[in-house]
């Protein structure tokens, strides 16, 4: 299969940051955006300021506004609740018999689905794989070590396009378990934003130890719940991602939960930029799914109270601690 010309859409921080990580590997990108000025800065002047500062962008990225169906595979790099539009907006047709790289990390909140899930239902002739793992725009783009998963269900796909995309600072790591990849990406969101929290209220370092250590064993039990595979919470995707995301101020999600915990906010509506804090949606897609189990989640029932604004992060930890006793799994 010829893998020389890839289409990424999106041209924020992370298609961008990906489409470096592209061209870097020798692939020929596209970069499909919106907005004409920053389509016509990469063009012009192979940058994209707004997003990535003062990168410098590999001569054989190019940008446009309209999808070009010649392309050999496609990556899809805007926030999770927007993939379904972006899909639609290509039509399946164009998107038969190629290689589809889903890069957003979450449930799309209406209908509970993964990724993948919403490519099947408009694009079934495509050819799905999850892009995820710690990463961060910034580290992809400058070219620093980073190391990720890509899943997909036909796992020579998955190496073939994974041998295209690796470069000098940027490893994936071919796997097969699609369901669990996609999983582990989304819901450490959720997490990312409790372990936010905790920082926020100045509960600790021990706080925070714990609850990572406790999402580590609800995430397990969920993921496996919904399909996914139990080694896939060791790997990058699993424990890799967890761990960055509920450490690090890069985090989006786990900034949205300082902020949440600090009292800067108070509810879910007010996360500034927060189509971008991905946790805030999956948090009741994920509620909703491990209660349709009867999977106890006490860690994301606790992160959907915060966000709701109807309890403080002091409150709902005390309500933790105070749970019955039990023997660690």
């Amino acid at each position: 299969m010829r893998l020389e010309r890839v289409a990424v859409i999106g041209a924020g921080a992370w298609g961008t940051a990906l489409a470096q990580a592209a061209a870097v590997a020798g692939r020929d990108v596209l970069v499909v955006g919106r907005d004409a000025v920053v389509v016509d800065e990469i063009n012009a002047h192979h940058a994209n300021s707004e997003y990535l500062g003062p990168v410098a962008l590999s001569p054989r990225i190019g940008a446009s506004l309209n999808f070009n169906a010649t392309t050999d595979f496609v990556i899809f790099a805007v926030p999770a609740q927007h993939t379904r539009a972006a899909i639609e907006s290509i039509g399946g047709k164009a998107l038969a018999g190629k290689p589809v790289i889903l890069a957003a990390k979450g449930l799309e909140q209406k209908t509970l689905k993964r990724q993948s899930e919403i490519l099947a239902e408009l694009a079934p002739e495509a050819m799905p794989l999850a892009l995820s793992g710690p990463s961060f725009a910034e580290d992809v783009a400058a070219g620093r070590p980073t190391a990720v998963t890509l899943a997909g269900d036909d796992l020579a796909l998955a190496d073939a396009v994974a041998a295209a995309l690796a470069g000098t600072g940027f490893r994936p790591y071919a796997a097969g378990d699609l369901a669990g990849v996609e999983l582990c990406g989304g819901l450490k969101n959720v997490y990312a934003i409790g372990c936010g929290a905790v920082e926020g209220a100045g509960l600790g370092a021990s706080a925070r130890a714990g609850l990572i250590a406790r999402a580590y064993a609800e995430l397990s039990r969920l993921v496996v719940a919904l399909g996914g595979q139990a080694a896939t919470l060791h790997g990058l995707a699993g424990l890799g991602d967890l761990t960055l995301s509920c450490t690090s101020t890069q985090s989006r999600n786990y900034r949205a939960g300082v902020a949440l915990g600090s009292g800067v906010i108070t509810a879910a509506p007010q996360v500034e930029s927060m189509v971008l804090v991905e946790g805030v949606f999956t948090a009741p897609a994920a509620q909703q799914l491990a209660h349709r189990l009867g999977i106890e989640v006490p860690l994301i029932d606790a992160v959907n109270l915060l966000l709701s604004g109807e309890m403080h992060i002091n409150d709902i930890v005390a309500g933790l601690m105070a749970r019955p006793l039990k023997r660690e799994d």
